[in-house]
């Protein structure tokens, strides 16, 4: 039996219904996306920490990468609630009013992404989908050998792990300002704010 909560909330701010303290648990991150967030991490680290590059298990864990990729955006669909991309989407006013909450000192709270790390996540995939589509490439006929191509994709590769560094970073952070465990959150399912 789940014994989290559920709670009511705008899609356009912060959640209505979020007490201001006391812990109250959330399941938010069901399993599908949990497994997707960690084996895209292990497909990251594996192919830029022990793969070798143009090994037969570098690409076929690229295309990994891509294929996990590909089913979270039919997820960000057909998911549940938080995991949908209208729960979520980093539109222009989302971001301002989350920007400004934190310029007013303010603590948003969200029970999905905030807009920012909606935006991250966002930017985290379409680098994971470059990265997949430039390896392909590397591999056909035509790009064989293309050193700007090599170029390009090892320039993706640092750029994602610069990226996923920030993510990793700000998911401190803004945990500690949200008062919630958010990398607990990604392995639980569970957010509990404080």
């Amino acid at each position: 039996m789940d014994t989290t909560s559920t709670l009511s909330a705008s899609p356009a701010g912060p959640e209505a219904g979020l007490p201001d303290s006391g812990p109250t648990p959330v399941k938010v991150w069901y399993r599908f996306v949990r497994v997707f967030h960690w084996s895209l991490v292990s497909c990251v680290l594996l192919n830029q920490f022990v793969l070798e590059a143009g090994e037969t298990a570098h690409t076929w864990t690229g295309y990994l990468a891509s294929a996990l990729v590909l089913a979270r955006i039919v997820w960000g669909f057909i998911g549940s609630r938080h995991a949908r991309f209208a729960d979520f989407f980093p539109t222009p006013q989302r971001l301002r009013a989350h920007w400004q909450a934190l310029r007013a000192g303010e603590k948003p709270r969200h029970l999905g992404h905030n807009p920012f790390g909606a935006l991250m996540m966002l930017a985290l995939m379409g680098l994971v989908l470059a990265l997949g589509f430039t390896g392909f490439l590397q591999g056909t006929d035509a790009f064989w050998g293309e050193e700007w191509l090599q170029d390009l994709h090892e320039g993706l590769a640092n750029s994602l792990l610069a990226a996923a560094g920030l993510h990793a970073a700000a998911a401190l952070v803004m945990g500690k300002l949200e008062r919630v465990r958010l990398v607990r959150a990604m392995v639980t399912g569970v957010k509990e704010f404080h």
